[in-house]
């Protein structure tokens, strides 16, 4: 077992282990901490504790000292010097045509580095660009080209649901979303009715897949036979989240369809997996594969 606190540099960001080095720290206070990129300033949402040796990326890097006054007063001139060198990185990138899109600027918290953070189709030559911006600002200067979920975690918005998007408002890290989550939740498989903002795969899709697993291996399938309070019929749907199952019932020559709760069926025979195949007119499924593009992750530190 080893003390850490941990610490993070953005507001849904990744959270990172460091020594405390012999400092108590609390949630929601500040830090200044060694990183391989240099020293920087984060907000604790660890406090001390111990945690075992097999949740450690070793060597734990040290917490040089609670951050002062002073320390915040860096840290906010930092994000107003951000704010003017997006503007003239924008205004070297018209001048050089370059196909590219700015995202965000990043000042290191002791000045010895500047990240400006875009996205592109392909790869870009921005090397005079860089040039330029290090003539300007005296200083390493690095380009960074991150995807689109990188992009809107960074921007902020909101989803269809009216509430902030789930990647800027608690998720630290963004985790693969296929379209097999959209079939086994049964939803309609149209790219407007199931990707995000950023245009790819919904993450709800994948923050929902575990309760539907979980409960999909408790219910009987569509096609199964099932024994009911009222005899023997056949499962029509499924309501997953509710866990009703609707089966149609021969009774007297005739069929009738009604529903049961899941625990009242008994199954005698199992039918077919439940996956949603509808594609709605106009949609191919090479455009639902083009939602699940992968896409590069870069650590910050």
């Amino acid at each position: 077992m080893k003390e850490i606190v941990g610490v993070r540099f953005k507001k849904t960001g990744k959270i990172y282990f460091f020594n405390p080095n012999g400092f108590t720290l609390s949630k929601n206070q500040y830090a200044v901490v060694e990183t391989a990129r240099g020293i920087e300033l984060g907000e604790v949402v660890v406090a001390n504790q111990k945690v075992d040796d097999q949740k450690i990326v070793a060597p734990l890097k040290d917490v040089i000292r609670v951050a002062t006054k002073e320390d915040i007063k860096i840290y906010e001139e930092n994000e107003k010097k951000a704010e003017d060198a997006y503007k003239v990185c924008e205004e070297k990138i018209l001048a050089h045509g370059l196909d590219m899109k700015l995202v965000d600027v990043e000042y290191q918290f002791d000045g010895t580095k500047i990240l400006f953070y875009f996205t592109a189709e392909g790869r870009i030559d921005f090397r005079e660009l860089v040039k330029d911006l290090a003539a300007v600002y005296r200083t390493r200067i690095e380009l960074r080209q991150i995807g689109v979920r990188d992009e809107v975690k960074m921007l902020g918005g909101y989803g269809m649901c009216g509430r902030e998007l789930c990647c800027c408002r608690h998720l630290s890290d963004l985790n693969p979303v296929s379209i097999k989550m959209a079939k086994e939740q049964g939803l309609s498989l149209n790219p407007t009715k199931i990707s995000g903002v950023c245009g790819r795969l919904m993450c709800c899709l994948k923050n929902e897949q575990e309760v539907y697993e979980e409960k999909l291996s408790r219910l009987p399938t569509v096609g199964s036979i099932v024994k009911t309070p009222e005899g023997k019929g056949t499962v029509e749907d499924v309501e997953v989240l509710k866990e009703v199952v609707k089966v149609k019932i021969e009774k007297d020559g005739t069929f009738i369809k009604k529903s049961f709760r899941a625990a009242e069926l008994e199954v005698l025979k199992a039918g077919k997996k439940r996956e949603s195949s509808h594609l709605e007119d106009g949609v191919s499924m090479k455009e639902l594969k083009a939602l699940e593009e992968g896409f590069k992750r870069q650590d910050d530190i």
